[in-house]
């Protein structure tokens, strides 16, 4: 079966609610994934920002290959090794006032228990976000995503008990947040947005003002979190710690695995029944999430991505400037933003005509989201791509 058939295939028997390529992919290796007709991509997308270690990297498959082995899922009515595994793993690199773990499958998922948890260790019933966000697509994260392009259609689903503020508006937020707040959800940067990065003073601004009101202060860290970033979480560029964090993407390596974490005061108001899910930390999903922490570690791939990104974004400008096409580019590590207007999308199809996969976020944006070992060669070859188009 070649692409083609794949793709007449799925039109038959597959919702079709995604805008896919006509591409299917057979394999990866590294940075490189090949389609089914023996073609060679270079990945700039990984999987959304997912396949931090690139596509079969033998840590993570020999993990998921001996825990598979084992035991693949027993649920949470029983105590399960790896979770708790995992569980100290992220508390070691976390800051210690984050101490306690709960996983689930998704970011949706994990901000939607965010969102729980910040209702009832509070008691209160108002949620402030900011316009431009995306936190998800269940029904209270998509009512906390300020984008109406998200939510159109499904308007009743939504939560009134929502307040949106600008992002990076201190004045706006000062405005809005009082003592009725439960908490304020904000991303480090934003991800599907366009790839816009928090301003120090808003995120510290938020901080102080849910110390000063006893709201929470959630922090989005599904698309930043795991290294992405050039630190492991992306609250720690702007000097504060929230009470609640969100992971997902590349907490896996590829499996999905979601979670929050939050302190052991705050993490006490889930009591027995209040909330679950049945496949979350199950012992697989675990195994590789503990695989990806430790080879993250090991390759030394958190600082390789602050280091490389930081060098990259500086070729990507000196590439565009003096190009009016360009109005910017701007990131954090290896979450890069090339912001291209109506261009950025004929970008996209030049790129990949040369067989590299890049993605657009904020339709005018951009992306690039590669493994967090991607290689120098491959960064030559997009900046030769980009310059080739500018061109």
């Amino acid at each position: 079966m070649d692409s083609k058939q794949v793709a007449e295939l799925g039109t038959y028997y597959l919702f079709q609610n995604y805008g896919r390529e006509a591409l299917c992919f057979s394999h990866g290796r590294g940075e490189h994934l090949w389609d089914l007709e023996g073609n060679e991509y270079t990945d700039y997308v990984a999987g959304i920002a997912v396949n931090c270690l690139g596509h079969a990297h033998p840590e993570l498959v020999r993990a998921i290959s001996e825990q598979a082995a084992r035991l693949i899922h027993v649920s949470n009515l029983y105590q399960v090794q790896e979770q708790a595994d995992l569980g100290e793993a992220l508390a070691s690199i976390a800051p210690s006032s984050l101490g306690r773990s709960l996983f689930c499958n998704s970011g949706a998922e994990a901000n939607e228990a965010a969102l729980k948890l910040a209702v009832k260790h509070t008691g209160r019933d108002k949620v402030i976000a900011c316009r431009n966000s995306f936190h998800g697509r269940t029904s209270a994260t998509l009512s906390v995503t300020g984008q109406e392009r998200y939510q159109k259609g499904f308007e009743a689903l939504l939560s009134r008990n929502v307040e949106f503020v600008g992002f990076n508006s201190v004045e706006e937020v000062k405005s809005k947040l009082n003592g009725n707040t439960a908490a304020v959800i904000v991303e480090p940067v934003q991800g599907e947005g366009g790839v816009i990065p928090a301003e120090r003073e808003y995120f510290r601004t938020v901080r102080d003002l849910c110390t000063d009101t006893g709201a929470l202060m959630i922090v989005d860290e599904v698309q930043t979190g795991m290294g992405r970033t050039g630190k492991w979480f992306g609250f720690q560029h702007f000097g504060v710690v929230p009470d609640i964090i969100s992971l997902a993407k590349a907490l896996g390596g590829g499996v999905p695995i979601g979670a929050i974490m939050a302190s052991p005061e705050v993490a006490k108001s889930f009591t027995p029944g209040t909330h679950g899910t049945t496949f979350g930390g199950n012992p697989l999903v675990c195994a590789a999430a503990n695989a990806v922490i430790r080879t993250l570690r090991k390759e030394g791939l958190v600082e390789r991505a602050a280091e490389t990104g930081e060098r990259w974004m500086g070729e990507l400008r000196s590439i565009a400037s003096h190009r009016p096409e360009v109005a910017e580019v701007r990131g954090l590590g290896l979450m890069i933003g090339v912001e291209m207007g109506d261009m950025a999308k004929e970008f996209q199809r030049f790129a990949l005509g040369k067989r590299l996969l890049v993605n657009v976020s904020a339709g005018k944006v951009v992306r690039l989201v590669p493994p967090l070992l991607i290689s120098e060669a491959a960064i030559a070859k997009l900046n030769a791509a980009m310059r080739e188009f500018l061109k």
